[in-house]
């Protein structure tokens, strides 16, 4: 456009120098050529148009959107339409908590209200891209800022909408995922009316009013020390199970050997017992209880 615009100057100069004064005919004819040149120029370089890898052309001509898009690459195009480049890439949008963390400065966390009346804060990620097809009824429709418009806050009314049938805890814990899945459904339904397709939904933080906090708190505590009893009272029970099957191996012992025992085993045992003493390296001597006077064994 600036070679066109350029040009149609230098044609126009031209004719009016070379009116003006004759002696400047040559220089305006000149002027003329140019001008025309630096015009079919400028017409040349707006047919092509090159469109960035990621992105999508959208032609307007006098305000009126084009039904087709321009893809990656070298286009040829009319020199008169205008091209909104769309990226359809896949795009992030944060809302945290954190500062500078989201695309919003300062905390942009959404605090919603749960079934218990308990307000939660919760910050969130939203993937999504836009269906490249859809890119002319998007501009005609939304326009560009697409994450102002749509994604902020349907994000954050259908997280609202659904956070209310649920318990603050619950969110926090069991219900999380069933959730997250709910709000991802709503969300893509809306996304999709709009020519935008929602790849995925993730909760990055729940937080709990403090109350709510030091109440779960004390009962992972309570849970704790009743698993910690638990596991005494059992170490408890199997050393007394333990110790009652070792009395009760004793009192077997003790009368399968009073069953068995006789005078004469007991004579045998005394007489092994005494031969081991006596072939041992210290001498000894060892008096027999008998009707015999007593022996001396030796070495």
């Amino acid at each position: 456009m600036f070679f066109i615009i350029l040009g149609i100057l230098a044609f126009v100069l031209g004719n009016f120098f070379s009116k003006i004064n004759p002696n400047f005919a040559n220089a305006g004819k000149l002027s003329r050529y140019a001008g025309f040149g630096l015009v079919l120029l400028g017409l040349l370089s707006a047919c092509f148009v090159q469109i960035d890898p990621g992105q999508v052309g959208v032609k307007t001509l006098f305000g009126k959107v084009q039904p087709d898009v321009l893809r990656e690459g070298l286009n040829v195009v009319n020199p008169l339409v205008d091209i909104v480049d769309f990226d359809v890439r896949t795009q992030n949008y944060t809302m945290s908590a954190i500062h500078d963390e989201g695309d919003q400065e300062g905390d942009d966390a959404i605090r919603v209200l749960t079934a218990d009346g308990l307000e939660v804060v919760i910050d969130l990620s939203v993937l999504y891209h836009i269906v490249p097809e859809k890119a002319p009824d998007i501009l005609r429709t939304i326009g560009k800022d697409i994450k102002d418009v749509i994604v902020r806050p349907v994000s954050r009314t259908k997280i609202r909408d659904n956070a209310v049938f649920y318990d603050a805890v619950a969110l926090y814990s069991s219900k999380r995922d069933e959730f997250q899945q709910k709000i991802f459904q709503s969300i893509e339904k809306d996304f999709a009316d709009r020519g935008i397709v929602l790849e995925n939904l993730l909760i990055r933080n729940i937080q709990l009013p403090e109350s709510v906090k030091q109440t779960i708190e004390s009962k992972i505590n309570a849970e704790q020390e009743a698993q910690k009893m638990k596991f005494v009272l059992e170490k408890e029970k199997q050393e007394a199970d333990r110790k009652r099957v070792e009395a009760q191996g004793i009192s077997d012992y003790q009368r399968i050997l009073t069953s068995t025992l006789t005078d004469k085993l007991i004579q045998y045992e005394q007489i092994k017992a005494q031969r081991e003493i006596a072939t041992s390296n210290n001498a000894k001597v060892i008096f027999m209880n008998g009707k015999s006077a007593p022996v001396l064994l030796g070495q």
